[in-house]
């Protein structure tokens, strides 16, 4: 998928993961350290940063195929390094946001059923809310900095800085 209705996908895509995920950041830190809001959105969170890993490569390859069609500038070289990492943000906060989610299944699941991830210990507890905090902020660190130096590259060199053109 490289275009959509004429426009390159990549515009389409990347403002869905510049969203997402940070909001699945967001609610993996909340649902890490809020056993009220985990037990409300632990799953939803799950699927939804599940679905950011998905997005991630498809929008980096619809960036592939827009790069292949653009003039290549400094600006556009850095933004493509950067976006290539995405994925190494999307993929902890989902692999958190699963552990988090499967922690809460298993504390109410019941007594007598085999727990596997420490459901009830509040040591693993506190080092999952302390890497989801980290992840959480270091992902939401990244895509800004992949969403500003993509911006950057793509109104840097043919926008005018007056409104009309003329000072």
């Amino acid at each position: 998928m490289n275009t959509v209705n004429g426009l390159p996908a990549h515009v389409l895509l990347v403002h869905a993961v510049v969203v997402l995920l940070p909001l699945s950041a967001l609610l993996l830190v909340l649902t890490a350290l809020s056993p009220a809001i985990r037990r409300r959105l632990a799953g939803p969170n799950a699927i939804l940063s599940v679905l950011v890993v998905l997005l991630v490569p498809l929008t980096t390859s619809a960036g592939e195929w827009l790069e292949s069609r653009v003039p290549q500038t400094a600006t556009l070289h850095t933004h493509t390094e950067l976006g290539d990492g995405a994925i190494f943000y999307a993929l902890p906060i989902a692999a958190l946001a699963l552990v988090v989610w499967w922690r809460q299944r298993e504390a109410h699941a019941g007594s007598g059923r085999r727990t596997f991830l420490a459901p009830l210990s509040s040591a693993v507890t506190t080092v999952v809310a302390v890497l989801a905090l980290l992840v959480g902020a270091a992902g939401v660190y990244g895509i800004y900095r992949i969403g500003d130096s993509g911006a950057k590259a793509a109104w840097s060199s043919g926008v005018s800085q007056s409104r009309s053109g003329r000072d």
